[in-house]
């Protein structure tokens, strides 16, 4: 998929280097969930496993052509959220370098398109935790309305925290959609 300044796409193992220098800042992580990671190693591992998934994709600048965020959805039992048949759980995170800059929402819109028109989705979820107000207004920009609160165990992390939670249907998303821009 791409967008205006981003191209959408799987994660390589040769992106080892670019995530683990991203993912190893002890802002990111820990926000969505996560230990920072400790090595290159760690990451090539990530991608090779949890990245590996249908439907997760690298966030790529068009301008450098380097990895700099990810964003995924999650299906059925791999999702963190109950879900009802066909919906699935969104998930993101970029870099703090590129943090205020819209980037995610731009890719997030994509995904959502995707979703929606091309997979046939009926919605989707997505969860912030507490504090997260980055993840929150993205959800926000793209539609999102929240639904419920929630204290959940963190287990990456060994802690408890509250998650908000809140969802876009396929309806509402078709509604909003004009001119390539959530009104």
């Amino acid at each position: 998929m791409e967008t205006d300044r981003l191209i959408l796409r799987p994660w390589e193992p040769s992106d080892s280097e670019a995530l683990y220098r991203y993912a190893k800042d002890p802002r990111i992580g820990p926000a969505a969930g996560w230990p920072p990671h400790s090595s290159v190693q760690e990451s090539k591992t990530i991608i090779e496993t949890v990245f590996s998934a249908p439907e997760i994709y690298a966030v790529v600048l068009r301008q450098t052509e380097e990895p700099v965020g990810c964003i995924g959805v999650l299906w059925g039992d791999q999702a963190n959220l109950p879900l009802s048949p066909g919906e699935g759980e969104l998930g993101y995170w970029v870099g703090g370098p590129y943090w205020g800059q819209g980037l995610i929402p731009e890719g997030v819109q994509a995904v959502l398109r995707h979703c929606f028109l091309e997979l046939g989705c009926p919605g989707l979820w997505c969860g912030h935790y507490d504090g997260n107000r980055k993840s929150q207004r993205v959800q926000e920009k793209c539609g999102f309305l929240p639904q419920y609160s929630r204290t959940v165990p963190v287990p990456l992390l060994h802690e408890v925290r509250t998650e908000h939670v809140s969802y876009l249907s396929r309806t509402r998303w078709i509604q909003k959609w004009e001119g390539g821009q959530l009104r």
